[in-house]
């Protein structure tokens, strides 16, 4: 598909003789990337493939693999993310310090930068990943899950409900809604949907998402702007709002010049570009900002009503539960849920950050570990347990998988587990990776992967 007439013609005038080796790079086949997860590594796991320069768990592949078909993808071994966007590894490693961190990932569907975060920040640090559309939302939970950082909760709230938390965060995270224009190439249908009235709303609810939600960074809190797109509208102009209308100071990111990142198209602002003719992955723009230390310059918090607080009756504590994971100090033990069956583990920051979002207008989807749900007697594990990388893989009997196996237990299809496999619930496991429960009955087994997290391709 051709690109639209105006979108040449704005970037021929950014680029200039750029112009036509950025053509026709958009043209060419888009590289294929993942992101290594640190906490769960795999021996061999894509061995003699190219690192990513800007970012240390990044990896180039060869050639695009179903992914889908992997059992390691589904354990969380890895994500599968475009390669410019991982260059937020190097503004976190930068400014983000070495005391644990309260941050939100404000648009954060489908998890890539949220999961990056959890690899990134400090121990103890604290993620909220936060979707306003309620399906991307509960694929964001799904994504987080499976990266299996304990100290996460998925939110599902509007921008401005969030920045009614004055001063909670320490970095936020503001991968906005844009244009688009940087998956042109992954996306060619993406061409028909822009035009420069787009490209000017896109703009304008940037900057609207900016105002609400700041207010809840701290004063001296890093902010970290970004898009996948090419128009100075929608980037150096929003950066130059968060300085003049927001009161932050921009930062500068060291770079390596191999990694040909290219800077601000129209003034002296540190922006970083990433322009497919010059490296090696897809359109980007990243910004790195400090808020004034000496408060919320421009800026007044919108005052709505509070909700009230789901009072939900307070039951014992399955007493062996501390049990199931490595390091069950660090952690206070919940009830959730509407008939508040469901079990969960929470650091004590994870569980002050629930509470407090409880009284406001947030859907907290995921908070914490998820431990299990008690029918009866029986407390039936779940599947964020088994994915959690404070799982204490010891409390339970596990069985190791061959590949089609594992696919057929991802299928959520009936397992017959060897006859020396004892009766109950069971940790399935692939190359040494937790991939979820069965609770074995002997002659058959009970499968307890999610329904909706089912793969449903052939293959």
């Amino acid at each position: 598909m051709a690109l639209p007439i105006e979108f040449v013609s704005r970037t021929r005038s950014l680029l200039g003789s750029e112009y036509a080796d950025f053509e026709r790079a958009l043209e060419a086949e888009p590289p294929v990337s993942i992101r290594l997860n640190p906490r769960k590594p795999v021996a061999g796991l894509f061995p003699d493939t190219e690192q990513v320069p800007w970012c240390s768990s990044g990896r180039y592949l060869p050639a695009r693999p179903s992914f889908t078909l992997d059992p390691l993808f589904h354990a969380g071994a890895y994500y599968v993310q475009e390669a410019s966007s991982m260059f937020l590894e190097q503004a976190v490693r930068q400014y983000a310090g070495d005391s644990p961190l309260v941050c939100l990932d404000l648009c954060a569907a489908p998890g890539g930068k949220s999961t990056h975060l959890c690899s990134l920040l400090p121990e103890g640090s604290v993620v909220v990943s936060n979707e306003v559309v309620r399906s991307r939302a509960n694929i964001l939970s799904e994504n987080i899950a499976k990266w299996g950082y304990p100290e996460s909760i998925v939110t599902n709230a509007e921008p401005r409900e969030l920045g009614r938390f004055t001063h909670l965060f320490d970095l936020i995270l503001t991968d906005v809604p844009c244009s688009g224009e940087g998956m042109f190439r992954k996306d060619p249908a993406s061409r028909a949907e822009w035009s420069p009235a787009n490209v000017r709303l896109c703009a304008e609810r940037q900057r609207q998402i900016l105002s609400d939600i700041w207010g809840a960074l701290k004063p001296g809190g890093l902010l970290v702007y970004s898009t996948c797109t090419y128009n100075t509208e929608e980037d150096e102009d929003a950066i130059h709002y968060i300085i003049e209308q927001l009161g932050a100071e921009p930062l500068v990111i060291p770079t390596d010049s191999a990694w040909q990142i290219t800077g601000s198209l129209r003034d002296s602002l540190p922006v970083y570009r990433f322009l497919p003719h010059k490296t090696r992955g897809e359109g980007f723009f990243l910004a790195a900002l400090r808020k004034s230390d000496d408060g919320d310059i421009a800026f007044s918090p919108k005052k709505t009503k509070e909700k009230r607080a789901k009072k939900t009756a307070v039951r014992p504590f399955p007493r062996d539960v501390e049990s199931y994971l490595t390091d069950a100090r660090r952690f206070v033990p919940c009830w959730t849920g509407a008939d508040g069956t469901i079990l969960r583990m929470q650091s004590e920051t994870v569980a002050r950050l629930a509470t407090l979002f409880s009284q406001q207008s947030v859907r907290i989807l995921s908070a914490g570990i998820e431990i299990g749900e008690q029918k009866g007697k029986d407390l039936i594990p779940a599947e964020p347990l088994a994915l959690s990388t404070a799982l204490n893989p010891a409390r339970f009997p596990a069985v190791e998988l061959e590949r089609d196996e594992a696919i057929r237990y991802l299928r959520k299809e009936s397992l017959v587990l060897p006859e020396t496999v004892e009766r109950g619930f069971i940790l399935l496991t692939y190359r040494q990776q937790p991939l979820g429960f069965v609770k074995n009955l002997g002659n058959r087994s009970n499968n307890l992967y999610p329904a909706e997290w089912k793969i449903r391709i052939s293959g």
